[in-house]
């Protein structure tokens, strides 16, 4: 269980480093005219994953749940899967990226990198992610409970975000503005 205890706060130093990228991203968006919209569901979704990390730690220690070769190896590939295609939108995005909807009136679309093949390949990545963390050591209860209240969340936030992409007009001739 310590190894898990370690993934489990690994995760949480990445979910911190997100912060501090999208805090960055944000600044710069703002000072860009950006409009943020969705800010009622936020506290919601930073609590949810909040609790998903204490959720794993708790229900694997306190319920004593086992760590069950293959099927914790499988689940953690996927979570590190999820990371890389987190990652890899954050660094399709460049600074448009953040964990709030904060829209740049007059940016296009973006259109590269997993945007190619998914509308919201970082919302896939959180999935995949908030169901395997929890399986890679047997806390099914905390992957069941998380997976239902995050497709639910998820719901509200990619109409929201994609209700504010509809609204923010494009500049004709607009390049992807990553820098």
């Amino acid at each position: 269980m310590i190894w898990y205890t370690a993934l489990v706060l690994a995760v949480a130093a990445e979910r911190a480093a997100e912060l501090a990228v999208a805090l960055r991203n944000s600044r710069w968006s703002l000072a860009r005219g950006g409009v943020e919209t969705g800010r009622g569901h936020y506290p919601a979704m930073v609590a949810l994953h909040t609790a998903l990390l204490l959720a794993c730690l708790a229900e694997t220690w306190l319920a004593g749940r086992p760590f069950t070769a293959p099927y914790g190896w499988i689940m953690a590939a996927v979570v590190l899967a999820a990371q890389g295609l987190r990652w890899w939108c954050v660094r399709t995005l460049g600074r448009r990226w953040n964990t709030r909807v904060i829209v740049v009136p007059g940016l296009p679309l973006v259109t590269g990198g997993p945007y190619r093949w998914l509308r919201h390949p970082n919302y896939a990545a959180v999935a995949a992610e908030g169901a395997a963390l929890p399986l890679v050591h047997g806390a099914w209860v905390t992957a069941v409970l998380f997976t239902a209240l995050n497709a639910v969340l998820l719901a509200v936030r990619i109409r929201c975000e994609d209700g504010a992409l509809a609204a923010a007009p494009v500049r004709p001739g607009t390049v992807d503005a990553r820098t």
